[in-house]
Protein backbone atom coordinates (compact mmCIF):
# COMPACT_ATOMS: atom_id res chain seq x y z
CA UNK A 1 0.00 0.00 0.00
CA UNK A 2 1.30 3.46 -1.00
CA UNK A 3 1.75 5.99 1.93
CA UNK A 4 -0.16 9.42 1.55
CA UNK A 5 0.78 11.88 3.73
CA UNK A 6 -2.68 13.72 5.75
CA UNK A 7 -1.65 16.75 2.79
CA UNK A 8 -2.47 14.82 -0.06
CA UNK A 9 -5.94 13.40 1.48
CA UNK A 10 -8.74 15.89 0.25
CA UNK A 11 -9.45 18.78 2.06
CA UNK A 12 -12.65 17.57 3.84
CA UNK A 13 -10.60 14.72 5.06
CA UNK A 14 -7.64 15.99 6.85
CA UNK A 15 -7.82 16.04 10.73
CA UNK A 16 -7.22 19.74 11.51
CA UNK A 17 -9.36 21.36 8.35
CA UNK A 18 -12.31 19.05 9.80
CA UNK A 19 -11.81 20.63 13.27
CA UNK A 20 -11.60 24.30 11.72
CA UNK A 21 -14.76 23.60 9.96
CA UNK A 22 -17.16 21.29 12.09
CA UNK A 23 -15.40 21.86 15.57
CA UNK A 24 -13.64 19.70 17.86
CA UNK A 25 -16.59 17.25 18.81
CA UNK A 26 -16.92 16.10 15.27
CA UNK A 27 -13.35 14.78 15.31
CA UNK A 28 -12.76 10.94 16.21
CA UNK A 29 -10.12 10.39 19.60
CA UNK A 30 -7.32 9.18 16.27
CA UNK A 31 -8.18 12.31 14.79
CA UNK A 32 -7.30 14.25 17.66
CA UNK A 33 -4.36 12.70 18.59
CA UNK A 34 -2.72 13.36 14.87
CA UNK A 35 -3.52 17.04 15.14
CA UNK A 36 -1.60 16.65 18.50
CA UNK A 37 1.09 14.73 16.68
CA UNK A 38 1.42 16.90 13.79
CA UNK A 39 3.02 15.09 11.15
CA UNK A 40 3.55 11.33 11.08
CA UNK A 41 6.53 9.35 10.62
CA UNK A 42 8.28 5.85 9.66
CA UNK A 43 6.86 5.82 6.30
CA UNK A 44 3.44 6.47 7.95
CA UNK A 45 0.01 9.52 8.55
CA UNK A 46 -0.28 10.78 11.75
CA UNK A 47 -3.70 9.30 11.88
CA UNK A 48 -1.94 6.24 10.94
CA UNK A 49 -0.09 6.07 14.39
CA UNK A 50 -2.91 7.43 16.60
CA UNK A 51 -4.76 4.60 15.65
CA UNK A 52 -2.08 2.27 16.89
CA UNK A 53 -1.50 4.38 20.06
CA UNK A 54 -5.24 3.72 20.65
CA UNK A 55 -5.04 0.22 19.94
CA UNK A 56 -2.02 -0.36 21.77
CA UNK A 57 -3.05 1.34 25.21
CA UNK A 58 -6.89 1.09 24.80
CA UNK A 59 -7.94 4.62 25.80
CA UNK A 60 -6.91 8.29 25.78
CA UNK A 61 -6.63 7.71 29.74
CA UNK A 62 -4.40 5.43 29.80
CA UNK A 63 -2.11 6.82 27.14
CA UNK A 64 -1.77 9.49 29.82
CA UNK A 65 -0.53 7.46 31.81
CA UNK A 66 1.72 5.22 29.68
CA UNK A 67 5.53 7.03 30.30
CA UNK A 68 7.34 8.35 27.57
CA UNK A 69 9.20 5.91 26.97
CA UNK A 70 6.52 3.34 26.47
CA UNK A 71 4.98 5.87 23.81
CA UNK A 72 8.41 6.40 21.98
CA UNK A 73 7.90 2.26 21.41
CA UNK A 74 5.11 3.01 18.85
CA UNK A 75 6.78 3.41 15.48
CA UNK A 76 7.02 7.06 14.22
CA UNK A 77 6.71 8.25 17.78
CA UNK A 78 10.36 9.98 19.37
CA UNK A 79 10.48 11.87 22.27
CA UNK A 80 9.44 15.20 20.74
CA UNK A 81 5.98 13.56 19.83
CA UNK A 82 5.91 11.88 22.86
CA UNK A 83 6.24 14.96 24.89
CA UNK A 84 3.82 16.81 22.37
CA UNK A 85 1.28 14.30 23.24
CA UNK A 86 1.98 14.09 26.92
CA UNK A 87 1.37 17.67 26.87
CA UNK A 88 -1.98 17.86 24.66
CA UNK A 89 -3.33 14.95 27.41
CA UNK A 90 -2.95 16.47 30.58
CA UNK A 91 -3.66 20.14 29.28
CA UNK A 92 -7.37 18.34 28.48
CA UNK A 93 -7.10 16.63 32.11
CA UNK A 94 -5.89 19.97 33.98
CA UNK A 95 -9.19 21.96 32.23
CA UNK A 96 -11.35 18.81 33.20
CA UNK A 97 -10.51 19.31 36.96
CA UNK A 98 -10.82 23.31 37.02
CA UNK A 99 -14.14 24.29 38.48
CA UNK A 100 -15.82 26.45 36.05
CA UNK A 101 -16.65 29.90 36.82
CA UNK A 102 -20.20 30.44 39.02
CA UNK A 103 -22.28 32.63 36.50
CA UNK A 104 -25.57 35.23 37.28
CA UNK A 105 -28.73 34.04 38.90
CA UNK A 106 -31.24 34.83 37.02
CA UNK A 107 -35.12 34.82 39.30
CA UNK A 108 -36.44 37.49 37.09
CA UNK A 109 -36.79 39.33 33.94
CA UNK A 110 -34.90 42.42 35.33
CA UNK A 111 -32.66 39.59 36.14
CA UNK A 112 -32.22 39.07 32.04
CA UNK A 113 -32.53 42.09 30.79
CA UNK A 114 -29.57 43.64 32.87
CA UNK A 115 -27.71 40.90 31.73
CA UNK A 116 -28.45 40.85 28.29
CA UNK A 117 -29.34 44.89 27.49
CA UNK A 118 -25.71 45.75 27.37
CA UNK A 119 -25.04 43.35 24.08
CA UNK A 120 -28.32 43.58 22.42
CA UNK A 121 -29.74 47.52 22.86
CA UNK A 122 -29.53 49.52 20.23
CA UNK A 123 -28.84 46.61 17.59
CA UNK A 124 -30.03 47.13 14.21
CA UNK A 125 -31.30 43.85 13.81
CA UNK A 126 -33.16 41.40 15.60
CA UNK A 127 -30.97 38.86 17.48
CA UNK A 128 -31.79 35.52 18.88
CA UNK A 129 -30.11 33.79 22.32
CA UNK A 130 -30.28 31.41 23.97
CA UNK A 131 -29.46 30.98 28.24
CA UNK A 132 -28.25 27.75 29.65
CA UNK A 133 -29.25 27.68 32.80
CA UNK A 134 -28.31 24.72 35.59
CA UNK A 135 -30.90 23.63 38.43
CA UNK A 136 -30.26 26.42 40.41
CA UNK A 137 -30.79 28.92 37.76
CA UNK A 138 -27.46 29.86 37.24
CA UNK A 139 -25.96 30.68 33.83
CA UNK A 140 -23.98 28.08 32.92
CA UNK A 141 -23.24 29.81 29.41
CA UNK A 142 -25.19 31.76 26.45
CA UNK A 143 -24.73 31.85 22.95
CA UNK A 144 -26.52 33.25 19.38
CA UNK A 145 -29.41 31.28 17.66
CA UNK A 146 -29.75 33.57 14.90
CA UNK A 147 -29.87 36.92 13.50
CA UNK A 148 -32.35 38.62 11.25
CA UNK A 149 -36.24 39.18 11.61
CA UNK A 150 -37.79 37.25 14.19
CA UNK A 151 -40.55 34.72 12.51
CA UNK A 152 -41.19 30.89 13.16
CA UNK A 153 -39.42 30.09 9.54
CA UNK A 154 -36.34 31.80 11.18
CA UNK A 155 -36.53 30.15 14.83
CA UNK A 156 -36.26 26.36 14.62
CA UNK A 157 -36.72 24.35 17.74
CA UNK A 158 -34.09 22.11 16.98
CA UNK A 159 -31.66 25.00 16.26
CA UNK A 160 -32.84 26.54 19.66
CA UNK A 161 -32.42 23.37 21.88
CA UNK A 162 -29.13 21.83 20.47
CA UNK A 163 -26.62 23.53 22.28
CA UNK A 164 -28.75 22.87 25.51
CA UNK A 165 -29.33 19.20 24.66
CA UNK A 166 -25.61 19.23 24.75
CA UNK A 167 -24.58 21.00 27.61
CA UNK A 168 -27.43 18.67 29.94
CA UNK A 169 -28.45 22.21 30.84
CA UNK A 170 -31.22 21.61 32.99
CA UNK A 171 -33.42 24.78 31.71
CA UNK A 172 -32.70 28.06 29.11
CA UNK A 173 -34.15 31.28 28.88
CA UNK A 174 -34.64 32.69 25.37
CA UNK A 175 -33.76 37.00 24.59
CA UNK A 176 -33.77 38.72 21.52
CA UNK A 177 -34.07 42.57 21.09
CA UNK A 178 -36.49 44.84 19.17
CA UNK A 179 -34.81 47.34 17.07
CA UNK A 180 -37.14 49.43 17.47
CA UNK A 181 -37.01 50.15 20.86
CA UNK A 182 -40.58 48.82 21.83
CA UNK A 183 -40.20 45.97 24.00
CA UNK A 184 -44.10 45.13 23.18
CA UNK A 185 -44.49 40.97 21.70
CA UNK A 186 -45.94 40.38 18.46
CA UNK A 187 -47.43 38.10 17.27
CA UNK A 188 -44.95 35.96 15.92
CA UNK A 189 -43.09 36.43 19.52
CA UNK A 190 -46.17 34.93 21.21
CA UNK A 191 -46.26 31.98 18.74
CA UNK A 192 -42.34 31.52 18.68
CA UNK A 193 -42.54 31.39 22.56
CA UNK A 194 -45.06 28.61 22.18
CA UNK A 195 -43.59 26.37 20.14
CA UNK A 196 -40.53 26.64 22.04
CA UNK A 197 -42.41 26.08 25.28
CA UNK A 198 -43.24 22.71 23.77
CA UNK A 199 -40.33 21.61 22.25
CA UNK A 200 -38.74 22.31 25.82
CA UNK A 201 -41.48 19.61 27.43
CA UNK A 202 -40.81 17.26 24.89
CA UNK A 203 -36.85 17.28 25.73
CA UNK A 204 -37.33 17.56 29.25
CA UNK A 205 -35.39 20.94 29.18
CA UNK A 206 -37.40 23.74 30.72
CA UNK A 207 -38.42 27.20 29.42
CA UNK A 208 -38.29 29.40 32.20
CA UNK A 209 -38.98 32.88 29.93
CA UNK A 210 -38.78 34.31 26.68
CA UNK A 211 -37.31 38.31 27.24
CA UNK A 212 -37.57 40.58 24.99
CA UNK A 213 -35.38 43.70 24.95
CA UNK A 214 -36.00 47.17 24.33
CA UNK A 215 -34.61 50.76 24.61
CA UNK A 216 -34.66 50.64 28.40
CA UNK A 217 -37.21 48.64 28.75
CA UNK A 218 -38.07 44.66 28.28
CA UNK A 219 -40.85 42.17 28.37
CA UNK A 220 -41.04 38.89 29.95
CA UNK A 221 -43.09 36.27 28.19
CA UNK A 222 -43.47 35.01 31.69
CA UNK A 223 -44.54 38.00 33.97
CA UNK A 224 -46.97 38.56 30.70
CA UNK A 225 -48.48 35.24 31.29
CA UNK A 226 -47.58 33.89 28.03
CA UNK A 227 -45.72 30.81 29.70
CA UNK A 228 -45.96 28.75 32.51
CA UNK A 229 -44.95 29.15 35.61
CA UNK A 230 -43.57 26.83 37.81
Amino acid sequence: MTYRSIREWPEDERPRERLLRHGPEHLSDAHLIAISLRTGGSGRSAVDIALELLATFGSLRKIGQASAGEICAIKGLGPAKAAQLKAALELGMRAFREPAPKGPFFSTGRDVYDYFHPRLSGLKKEVFCCALLDVKNRLLCDFRVSEGTLTSSLIHPREAFLQAVRESAASVIFVHNHPSGDPEPSRDDIQITGRLEQAGEMLGIKLLDHVIVGDGRYASMLEKGYLKAG
